[in-house]
This record gives C-alpha cells, structure tokens and sequence, in this order.
C-alpha cells in the first residue's frame, strides 16, 4: 500500500504526466455525459421497448459497447464501432490495393491519408447504419413528425460517433494514448455495476442458487481474469531450442538464447474485428428479434452454434491477418544482421527469414485457437444460466478489452515514470501492454 501511495505522489510531481491523466478523465467525462443526451424529438419515458431489446441476443452485446446509449436512444447511440468497421476495411485493402500499399509506405503523409479516407467510410456506414437503429426506436416514443425526425437523427447520429472519434483522437494526442480503445473501454466498464447488481439479484431469488453460487462465479470470473491477463501479454520471448522443435529441426545447441516473438502478437485485434462484422447482419435487416429470421437470424443468437462458430474462425483468421501486418519476418531478419547477431544453426538470408516465417505460423495456430475459445465463453457462461449482461464479463470481447487497454495505460504511465527516474508501477519487473496493438485503431 505504500508503494502505491508512492506511486501516486510520483505521478503527481511530472507536471506534464499529470496533465495527459487529468486531460484524459476530462474527455472521458463528455463522453459519458454525452451518452445520457438523448435524441432530440424523443420521449426517454417511452423506451422500455427498446431497453428490453437492447438486454438479450447481439442488440446487448452491442449495447455495452456503446456503454448503454444505444438502449438510451442517445446522440452517441451508434458508439465507435462504425470506425472499428470502416477501419477493418481499410486495413484488409492495404493488403490487395496497391494504392493503399503505396501510401503505408509513405510514412506519416500517407497514414493522414489513410484516416481521412478511414473517416470518409465511416461516415458512409453511418449512414446505412443509423436508419436501422431508427427503425428500433418505438412510436409512442417518438415527439417529431416521422419524415423530420428521420433526417435530423441521422445527421445527429453520423455527427455524435464522429465526435466520439475526435475525442478518441485527442486522447491519443494529448492524453495517456491509445485513445478508441480507453473510449471503448469506459463503455464497458459503466457496464459492470448494473450486470453485477443484475446477476446478483437474480441469484439471490428462489431458484437461482444462492449466495454460494455467486460465490463460486465470482471465483470462476477471477480465473478467467488471470487467463486474459496471461493471453493479452502472451510471452516476449520464445526459445531457440523450442523454436526449432516447432519447425522439426532437432539440431540446437545447449545455449539458451531466445527470439522476440509473442504467442500471441495480435492481442485482442482479432477480436473486435470480428466482433464489428458480426454486428453486420444487424445492419442489413431490421434490428429485433420478430425481424431478423432465417440465415441473418443464425448470426444475432449469440449463444447459437452457427454465431459463435463464425465467430471463433474469424478470429483465428483475423489473428493470423493481424500478426502478419504488425510482424515482418523480413525486417526482423535484417534487423538481426544489422545488429551483428544470428540465430544459432540458422544461415543468416532468406534461411533466417524462413526460420522466423514457419516459427510464427505455428505458434500463431495455439495462441488464435485459445484467444478464440476465451472470446466464446460467455456463450457458455449465459447457457449455465448467468444472465446476459454479466455473462459478457466471462471472457469475449469485453474481459480481453478491459484487460489489454488497462495493462496498456499502465504501460504508458510506467513509461513516463521511469523516463523520469523514478520507481515504475510493480515492484519487480515491468508492466507488459500489447504493444501499442489497438494503438493503429
């Protein structure tokens, strides 16, 4: 406790460090006061049509990622996964366009670029996007005639996740950084209390088992919270030794050196990419369970087999995708020469980039096959009977999320102590983020 208290008084003296913090909390407060602004035209007391719909199936995970003002009708109803969408585009185009592939090479001139035409997509998905969510916004509720209040909730709509992505980007800028991601995490976050309180109360009734099966979830949750932890940080290093006995060469030395590479080098990418496509078919029909039926309605039960199945292999495909943008096997070889060292047993060239090539695609393989099944669980969790909201915190989307944004903050602020001279934020060892993963989003 006391190297906490220390801690803080540290932090409190880097004048600068303590701006970006306080700057920081300033623009997540507008987001979350933004959140309770309800769409002009609308009454909030007639919504328990749409707060109901927005508790259960996909519409609930959708609902916390917005941080509860998508069931609110609120101006920032649509969140930022319409920018995670546009964004996901644009990344898939840099490998088969090549004009992309020209400006990602063109340094920081081409990456303005590119999140100019990143904000341009996104506006076009919001305006596809925000229609549908109209429609889900009951009559009685709405105080506007039906052709005005179309058209001004749609420029409300478009213009409120716009300016959600402005605040992210001045957290990136001017706060602590990785600023979408904090913007995201804040929304899951004002989550927990009521699922806690929900989950809490329906154990407490006649057959919900008791005080002592909440006792044992929260222990189960606390588990699965290790185990993000552990997969979010993955592992730095990778043996030589092991390394060549992935790829079958059984010829290494007894020198234990190691390679900088990560079980898991993606983080938690993988999952949000898949999870914003798996939000489209909610896109293409009409939001509500009456309304989505046959193949569309397969993917908007998130406890179905077909919605999670999708789901875990486009998370083995995004992690593979994703590793293969952030790590070239290339550069590292390059790197490796220039710096005068080698791989023991290994030629340095195109040897040494093979090696490196077939280490990463077989420790890829365990680490996205994992990361897909913790990002399921909460099916799992909701079958056994946990109630939906609180059954999102056993894993998926949401667990690894706040994992790796709060182990990446931290991160950050260790980095700016230690920068400094002072103690860092453990006693032993250093904070490990993802790297700056979400930082690109």
């Amino acid at each position: 406790m006391k190297k906490f208290f220390e801690t803080l008084k540290n932090i409190y003296k880097i004048e600068d460090l303590r701006a970006r913090i306080l700057y920081t909390l300033g623009i997540l407060l507008i987001y979350r006061l933004g959140s309770k602004v309800v769409l002009p035209g609308v009454n909030p007391m007639e919504l328990s049509e749409l707060q109901n719909k927005a508790s259960q199936g996909v519409l609930g995970i959708l609902d916390m990622f917005s941080g509860g003002a998508f069931s609110s009708a609120s101006i920032f109803a649509l969140g930022i996964m319409p920018y995670i969408s546009a964004s996901i585009v644009i990344q898939l185009l840099t490998i088969a366009v090549p004009y992309f592939q020209r400006l990602q090479r063109e340094g920081e001139s081409g990456r303005r670029r590119m999140n100019q035409i990143t904000r341009y997509l996104t506006v076009l998905i919001l305006i596809v996007q925000a229609p549908s969510y109209l429609t889900q916004i009951p009559e009685a509720a709405r105080v506007l005639p039906g052709v005005f209040f179309t058209i001004s909730s749609i420029i409300i709509l478009t213009t409120g996740t716009m300016f959600v992505m402005w605040l992210g980007e001045r957290i990136t800028d001017k706060g602590v950084g990785n600023g979408i991601s904090l913007i995201i995490m804040i929304g899951i976050i004002a989550r927990f209390p009521f699922a806690l309180v929900g989950e809490f109360t329906a154990r407490m009734e006649k057959a919900g088992g008791g005080l002592v099966a909440f006792l044992v979830e929260m222990v189960f949750l606390f588990l699965v919270f290790v185990v993000s932890i552990l997969l979010v940080q993955g592992t730095r290093r990778i043996p030589v030794q092991y390394a060549k006995r992935i790829i079958g060469n059984k010829q290494y030395g007894g020198v234990r050196q190691y390679i900088p590479l990560k079980v898991n080098a993606a983080g938690v990418m993988p999952i949000i990419f898949a999870q914003a496509i798996m939000f489209l078919p909610l896109t293409f029909a009409r939001y509500g369970g009456e309304a989505v039926t046959g193949f569309l309605g397969l993917f908007t039960n998130f406890t179905g087999f077909w919605y999670n199945f999708v789901f875990a292999l486009m998370i083995i495909a995004f992690t593979y995708f994703y590793t293969a943008i952030t790590i070239n096997p290339q550069r590292m070889a390059e790197e490796i020469r220039k710096n005068g060292g080698f791989i023991p047993g290994v030629k340095p060239g195109k040897r040494t980039v093979e090696f490196l090539d077939n280490i990463l695609s077989r420790i890829t393989l365990p680490g996205s096959v994992f990361l897909a099944f913790v990002a399921i669980l909460p099916a799992f969790a909701r079958l056994a009977g946990v109630t939906q909201g609180f059954a999102q915190f056993y894993g998926g989307t949401s667990l690894l999320i706040l994992v790796g944004v709060v182990l990446d903050t931290l991160q950050q602020i260790e980095s700016h102590l230690l920068m400094r001279h002072y103690d860092g934020l453990m006693k032993t060892g250093r904070v490990k983020g993802r790297a700056g993963a979400m930082a690109s989003v």
